[in-house]
C-alpha cells in the first residue's frame, strides 16, 4: 500500500480526497447537531438527530483517521518534526477529551449552557484541526 502511494501520481491525492470527505462528514454532522443543541430545528428530536448525525460523524472520523494514518506512514519523520502536525495531534486529543466529557455527563439530555459551550468548543477545535492540517504543508 505504501509503495502505491509513492509510485502512482494519483494515489496520494486520492487519499487526500478521502481525508477531506471524512473531515466534511465529521464536521458537517457536528455542526448540524450543534445547531440543534442551540435550539434550532426544535421540531427534531435531539435523540434521533444525534443517532443519525453522530453515526455519520463517526464514519467521517474513521475515514479521516484511516487516510490520515496512511498519509502519515509515507513520511513519519518529517511530520513528527512539523509544528503544525504536532498542534493538530494535540487538538485531536483535546477534541476527543471534549467529546468523552460531553457524552459522559449526558449533555445531549441536559442541553444546558455547558452542553452548548462544549458543542461550540468542539466545532472550534475541529476547525483548528483543519487549519493545522492545511498548515502542515507550509511549515
Amino acid at each position: 500500500m505504501f509503495t502505491a502511494l509513492k509510485t502512482y501520481a494519483w494515489a496520494y491525492p486520492a487519499l487526500e480526497v478521502v481525508h477531506i470527505v471524512g473531515i466534511a462528514l465529521l464536521l458537517g454532522n457536528l455542526v448540524v447537531l450543534e445547531l440543534r443543541v442551540f435550539g434550532r430545528g426544535a421540531a427534531l428530536s435531539v435523540k434521533e438527530l444525534a443517532r443519525l448525525s453522530l453515526s455519520l460523524a463517526l464514519c467521517g472520523f474513521g475515514l479521516a483517521a484511516a487516510s490520515g494514518l496512511l498519509m502519515f506512514a509515507t513520511q513519519p519523520m518529517e511530520l513528527i518534526s512539523n509544528r503544525a502536525f504536532t498542534w493538530k495531534m494535540l487538538l485531536l486529543m483535546l477534541a476527543g477529551c471534549n467529546a468523552a466529557w460531553f457524552h459522559a455527563r449526558g449533555s445531549l439530555t441536559r442541553l444546558d449552557g455547558l452542553a452548548r459551550w462544549q458543542m461550540l468548543a468542539s466545532t472550534l477545535v475541529w476547525l483548528a484541526v483543519v487549519a493545522c492540517g492545511r498548515w502542515i504543508a507550509y511549515v
